[in-house]
Parts: C-alpha cells; structure tokens; sequence
C-alpha cells in the first residue's frame, strides 16, 4: 500500500481510497513478502518499547508513584487506541496515510559504559545512524529480519529483568553521583532492593511529597513532565504502518498487528510498574533510572536490551520517514526540493529517500543533547495522532458511500474525542511546543493548497462541503426571503467568453463580488438536437469553461445546456439553474447590435496563451459562436420577464478601463497615481415614456438604483460618486421629486448626489400604458425622435459638471418592458440601440421585485 504524502487521506477509485499499489513497495518492483508479524508486529513493538522501557520506568514510578503511573499509561493508552482506531478504520478501507517517527536514540546519564560528551555522543550517534541508514538503503527484506534479530534480543532481555524482580534478593545498589549544595559530587547513600512490599511500606504506591527533582537535570518534575517521557515512550503505534508499501495484505496487517502491538506493550507496562513498585525502594527508582542493570541477574543483557531497542527505534524512524518522504517527492507536492527522493532501484526500493532522510537527521544529531527536544517531540506526535483522527473524522462526517471500512469499532465520537485529548495534552505538557507545532501544519497545508493542481487522491475538503452545502441548502427556505435580506443572483448567458471576458467580470462585481456577494451562474447555449448527435457535446466543454472561471478570477457556476434554439436554452437556463433557495433573479445579456466584438483574449495578460496552444474557444463570430437572431434576442428579454426575472442589457462593457474591472481599487494601475474620480450615472425614470411621468422612481427605477449602488458598494468603484437624473413632469412643481428622492436616499443610506434635468420629451403626450409608443399610438418616426431626443439629454448630462470632478464610467438605464405584439420586437430592439448610442458602458436595467425595505 502506497504511503500518502499528506495529512490527510486519499480518496478515490471504487472503494473511495487511493488503491492499492500490488507491485510492492513505492516505485514498484518486487512483490510484497512481509507478513503481520514481520512487517507490522515487531516494528510497532519495538517503537512502542523504545529506550523507555529500559530507563524511564523508574522515573515514572518514583516520581509519580505506582497509581498515579498507572493513570498515566492509562491516559497514554486512551489516546493512543484512540488513534488506532482511526487507524483501522482507514486502513479496512484501502489506504492509509503513514506518519513517520523519530525517538531519542541516546543512552540516559544513568549508564555510562562509553566516553561521554558532546563530540562522543556525535560520533555514536553518526556511527548508529550510519548502521541504519545502510540496512535501510538495501531494502525492506534486510531490514525485517533486522528487526526481527532485535525483537529477540530485546524480548530476552525483558524476559531476564522480570525474572530478576522474582529471583533477586534483597541487595545493596550504590546510586550515581548526585550534585551537592556547593557544587560538589559527594559520594552517594545505598539503597536497598527489596522484594518484599512490606519492607517498604508500600511508598511506591502514591507520591510521598509530591514530585521530586531529576537526578539528571536538577529540575523538579510534574505531571506533565512525567507524562511526556511516558507518552514519548508509548508512541510508535504508526512503525508497523509506515511499512505499509511491503506488506502482502496491509488492509488486514495493519488493524490486526497495531492492536496486537498495542495490547502487548501495554500489559508490558503495566506488568513492569507493578513489580518496579513492589520491589524496589523509592529512592532508588527516583535516583537511578538505569536500576535494570542493578537488579539483573545478568547486567550486560540489559545492555543488551537498551542498544538493541534503540537500534530498532532507529531503523524504524527511517524507514517509515523514508517511505513518506518517497511518496511526497512522487506527487510533486515539493517540487525540485525532494526531487532526489524519487529516486529507488530496480527491486522499487527508495535509497534515494533513505539517503535524504539520513541527512536530515544527522543535522538533528548536531543539536548534542537530544532529551531537550523531548517535549516538542512528543507534541509532534499528539499532533500526528490528531490530524490521522482528524482524517478520520473528516471521511466520516462527509458520508461518502464509497468510505465503507470492514473495521467497525470506531465512530466520529472516537475521532473527535482523540483529537480533543491529543490537543489538551499537547498543551498541558508544552504550550509553546503546542502553538509552534500547530501553526507549522497550518503553513504545510497552507503550501500545499496554494501549490493546488490536480491530485490523484482527492480531497476529502470536497466532500465535507457537498454534505454542508446539501444540509443548509435545505434549510435555504424561499418561503422566508425578505426585501432586507435581498442580494442579486445573476445568470449571465455567454455566447463565446473571447468577446465577453470585461462582461463577465463586471457581472462578478454587480452581484457584489468577494465573499458577501450573492450566486452568479455563467451560462451557455449550444445548439442542437440531441437526437440528431452520437453523444451529448456539452459534458466535454465543462473543463474549456471551468477553467474560464478560474483564469478570469471570478467567483461563478458553470451551467451549459444544449437546445434547438437559443431562445429555449435561454429557458432552461432560466428555470433549472441553481439549486432551492439560490435561484438566479437577474437574467444579464450583452447588448445586441452589428459591432464586431472585440477578441479580449488576445489584450489580456490571464489569458496568453503559449505560441500554437490550441484556444478551446473560437474567435468572435465565427463558427461555434451562437448569435441569436434579433427576434430570439427581445424574446429572451420578454421570457424572462413573465417568469419574474430581472433584466440587465450591458453595453460598452470593454470599454471599462482594466482597474474598473480589477479587484480592488487601481489593480493593474501599477504603482502611479490613481485615476481620477468618475460617475455612476443613474436613470431611473424611463425615458421613453411618451407622457412623461412623476419626478419620482417605481419600483424598477428603485432596483436600478440598488444596482448601482451595489456597484458602488465593490473595492474598485468606492471611488466612484453616484448622480442621480430625475427628469420632472409638466405639472410637477420644481424640486418636489428631487426633496421626495433625497429623504428616500437617506432613509436608505445611499450617498448620492440628485440632479434634476428638464426634458421636453416629458411634455404631455397623451395618456396610454407604458410601451404604447410601439404599440400603435405613437408612429415610428415619433418614436425615433423620442429615443434621440433621451440619447442627446444622457449624452449632455456626461460632462464633468464641476471643475475636477471627472466623468461618467458607467451609466444606469431605466428599461422598459418589450412590447407585447411580437413583430414590434425589432423596433424595440433599434430603440435601445438608438437610446444607448455612443453612451459609452452602459446597463440597461429592468426590475420587477422590491429590493428596498424602510422598516426596522
């Protein structure tokens, strides 16, 4: 099974997991040959042992006593099976993510049978790591029979130290040197062994006076302290698994030798706090924790014992750590800086991760005194166990069917109470360590997700979100909406994006892009009759269009649709798009006319493309641009309006300069000044009404306002000022619709200023609903005159007005509703035209829904 190079684990194929490599380990090569015992028992064993079997027992038990030891292998052993559990929930459903290791290969001051100091203690460590690292290079077999040879050793050598607890008596054991006051070493008291409890007074059972000093650093314990050398030697739980890669049958090796591991150690343990408790006298566990070696029948096994665990600490650490390394450096997560990882040998062994894996800890060997990373190693460890609890939990609550493990005594109560522990003991025995080893995962995962790109593990990230979004998207109630809460959702129809991009991203802003924004849906028509075609051609454009939405950074769906006709599409997009609640309100069209659009690819930086790279979108109007007819076109404005949409036409679009369109004020501006102060320009009266009309606004001249001012409202239109045109009636005093505007302005707080415009086209032209002047009463060339006369006004109002004050960026129309006579549909079309002409970017808007609300 191929180790994951993340803290997470993969999902995918049939069975919702990364599958299994069946050629042997990373790389490939020779088959797996390493069974239960081998490759998950006796690595898990022997790490789980550790040096603290032999030399940090007494230290327990003298300094916590024998039921406050026992509570603390308890708690070690809660969360430890905590995490197991974890562990084989992952591991019964096809892969698993493997953590590697590294222990405090030294021998404590207690035994001193070689040259001590800084540099002897360097050139042990180097000539170890240097035995290690070659049994590792040359492969997984060597190394399991490796640890095998030192499973006996080790297993012989507690074999004697329980027998001697028995078969010892009572004996004198002269104890270490210990400091005095002043500085001196005086000669130290001997203590007695003893293997009667009675003798002792039973005070190994609880502390006498609270903890005491360490012999070795003159520093007082406490439970912390105590807990993090107990716990630092109870890990190891993911040796066996780092093996994963060489096993046969890692789905079943893994669950069954991790638990066989982890119940062997425990009662290990325990059985050794017991007779340490009872047989020796308390001094003497708090004073030499090497008392081993005293009480033995044969001392030199204990030795034996001590080099032999820590070797086989050693060779684990590496070999794990180099299996990890090596599946990092595969997926690229790193790039150039692992890549001599990746490198293995014929047999698919990976002696270019051991190698690098040697380097690096023989700079940690640098350090000198390596208990002194004590804490923070054992804090690496809780936050292991915690993120493979945390994957764990992850794939639970995302309830994807294909995470269906065989192991089944786990449940997201188990994961999340064993993050919850691994978290509050790290910062009980470290808070420091705790913080750093925290926020050092938070800059991983940080990395690795802005190095982004496709993975072939999936992200479970995916999966929890789909089962949030499904679950609040159905709380989502549209029985419940409120004007006070209404945002804009837009469908913006795209026929080709080459010639729609400065569209597209002003559709980001107006429905008031970033985070607080409301949907925005970018939609697609391709024509056609499914009937006619050999397969659906719409499914392959979906990665051409989401790529689209990622280069051109805006946050909006994809929806594309295949239909006979625009105009039907049009529908379909209008009726299916979104989901519950977020339903798109606003249809946004680009403006039809005979102006050749522009290719906008070719001017933006986004969307270079390397010289001969195929574009998957064709140029402007040509084959595979579909361009409604004019009729289609009004159709799709009026369909729209009978399903109660709201109707937004932009023209001019591209000529929006390019820190408009950015991100935040003066984006692509570059470091000069910025540009001066320009105008939304709003009108919210319909200026092709022929009677005229109130100096006030209705309900759609109200959504025009809301438009711009949500506009106005994104980072790179805050420095533009609103001006609102109002254009009184015939028998309308002067100024009552601008004082009427203004309180309504503040009751809304929307800063703007109001400017009211006499307009001799508001004259009374007889009475007759809105859109008569298609309809029948009006001729055509009236009508011509009507729009020319509103153009010329709009046109007249875009100067400066004061000195400085800049000019108009972007103006707001009123649209009026299509006529409801179809054939009238191409007049109404060359009446917009006639209106919006030379305007420059211009949005012509028609609401239907309140989206104001006065009330508290």
């Amino acid at each position: 099974m191929r180790n994951s190079p993340s803290l997470a684990y993969r999902l995918l194929g049939e069975e919702g997991v990364a599958p299994l490599n069946g050629d042997g380990g990373p790389g490939g090569g020779a088959p797996r040959k390493l069974s239960t015992f081998l490759g998950v028992v006796v690595p898990t064993v022997l790490s789980m042992f550790s040096i603290v079997v032999f030399m940090r027992i007494g230290f327990v038990v003298g300094h916590a006593g024998l039921l406050e030891a026992l509570a603390m292998l308890f708690v070690a052993y809660f969360i430890l099976v905590l995490t197991v559990l974890s562990v084989c929930a992952i591991a019964t459903n096809g892969a698993v993510l493997m953590i590697s290791r590294t222990l405090d290969a030294g021998v404590p001051s207690g035994v001193r049978v070689l040259p001590q100091g800084y540099g002897w203690s360097l050139l042990y460590g180097t000539l170890l790591l240097g035995l290690v690292g070659g049994v590792c290079t040359l492969g997984a077999g060597l190394y399991a029979r490796a640890a095998f040879l030192t499973f006996l050793l080790v297993s012989g050598s507690l074999a004697s130290v329980l027998v001697s607890f028995v078969a010892v008596g009572p004996r004198d054991v002269p104890l270490p040197p210990r400091p005095g006051p002043n500085g001196s070493i005086g000669p130290p008291p001997a203590r007695t062994h003893s293997i009667n409890p009675t003798d002792r007074g039973m005070d190994g059972l609880v502390p006498v006076a609270g903890y005491a000093q360490d012999y070795t650093t003159g520093v007082n314990m406490t439970f912390a302290s105590v807990f993090a050398v107990l716990f630092n030697g109870c890990t190891g739980i993911m040796a066996g698994a780092n093996m994963s890669g060489e096993l046969k049958d890692p789905s079943r090796a893994i669950p069954l030798g991790t638990i066989i591991a982890v119940v062997y150690t425990f009662f290990v343990y325990a059985l050794l706090f017991f007779l340490s408790s009872f047989t020796c006298n308390r001094t003497l566990l708090q004073e030499d924790y090497g008392f081993f070696r005293a009480i033995s029948l044969w001392p030199p096994l204990v030795l034996v014992g001590v080099y032999a665990t820590s070797l086989s600490a050693s060779m684990s650490s590496l070999i794990g750590a180099s299996r990890i390394l090596h599946a990092l450096a595969r997926d690229d997560l790193f790039g150039l800086v692992l890549a001599p990882a990746k490198v293995v040998t014929q047999g698919g062994n990976p002696w270019g991760a051991v190698l690098y894996s040697w380097a690096l800890v023989q700079v940690v060997l640098l350090v000198g005194k390596l208990n002194t990373l004590a804490a923070v190693v054992t804090v690496f460890y809780l936050v292991a166990y915690a993120a493979v609890d945390l994957s764990c939990l992850s794939l639970e609550w995302a309830s994807a069917p294909n995470f269906r493990p065989t192991f089944g005594l786990f449940s997201w109560h188990t994961c999340l109470l064993g993050v919850a522990s691994c978290l509050l003991m790290m910062f009980l025995i470290s808070p420091g360590a705790a913080g750093a080893s925290l926020l050092l995962m938070a800059l991983l995962s940080g990395l690795l997700t802005a190095r982004g790109g496709p993975t072939s593990w999936g992200y479970v990230s995916q999966a929890l979100l789909f089962h949030q979004v499904r679950k609040y998207l159905l709380r989502l109630d549209v029985r419940k909406e409120h004007v006070k809460f209404w945002r804009p959702q837009l469908l913006l129809l795209v026929g080709n994006p080459r010639g729609a991009l400065p569209l597209l991203r002003l559709a980001n802003q107006l429905k008031k892009g970033g985070l607080y924004g409301g949907l925005y849906v970018l939609g697609h028509v391709t024509p056609g009759d499914l009937d006619s075609l050999p397969s659906d051609p719409v499914q392959p454009q979906y990665e051409a269009w989401l790529g689209l939405v990622d280069r051109a950074q805006v946050k909006a769906f994809v929806d594309l649709t295949l239909s006979p006709s625009v105009r039907h599409g049009a529908q379909h997009l209008l009726r299916i798009s979104g989901l519950g609640g977020m339903k798109p309100n606003t249809l946004v069209l680009g403006f039809y006319d005979e102006t050749l659009p522009q290719d906008h690819f070719l001017s933006d930086p986004a969307f270079s493309e390397p010289a001969g790279a195929p574009s998957p979108f064709p140029p402007p109007r040509e084959a595979g641009s579909p361009t409604p007819h004019p009729q289609d076109y009004v159709a799709m404005v009026a369909d729209a309006l009978k399903m109660n949409k709201n109707v937004v036409l932009a023209r001019g679009a591209g000529g929006l300069p390019p820190e408009r369109l950015g991100m935040a004020a003066g984006a692509g501006a570059g470091p000069g000044p910025l540009p001066p102060p320009h105008h939304l320009d709003i009108w919210p009266l319909n200026l092709l009404r022929p009677r005229g009309g109130p100096g006030y606004v209705d309900v759609c001249g109200l959504f025009v306002l809301q438009m711009a001012t949500i506009l106005g409202m994104v980072p790179a239109w805050r420095g533009a000022r609103l001006r609102i045109f109002l254009c009184p009636g015939p028998r309308e005093p002067a100024g009552a619709g601008e004082g009427r505007l203004r309180a309504l302005l503040e009751q809304l707080r929307i800063r703007a200023e109001v400017r009211e415009v006499a307009w001799e086209g508001s004259g009374d032209g007889g009475d007759g609903e809105e859109g008569d002047f298609v309809n029948g009463h009006r001729g055509e060339a009236e009508a011509e005159a009507l729009a020319v006369g509103a153009n010329a006004l709009v046109r007249a109002q875009q100067g400066g007005g004061p000195a400085g004050g800049g000019s108009t960026a972007l103006t707001f129309l009123y649209l009026p509703r299509p006529p409801a006579d179809a054939a009238r549909y191409p007049s109404y079309l060359a009446l917009l035209e006639r209106l919006s002409r030379g305007l420059g970017p211009a949005l012509l808007v028609h609401g239907l829904t309140p989206v104001t609300c006065t009330d508290l």
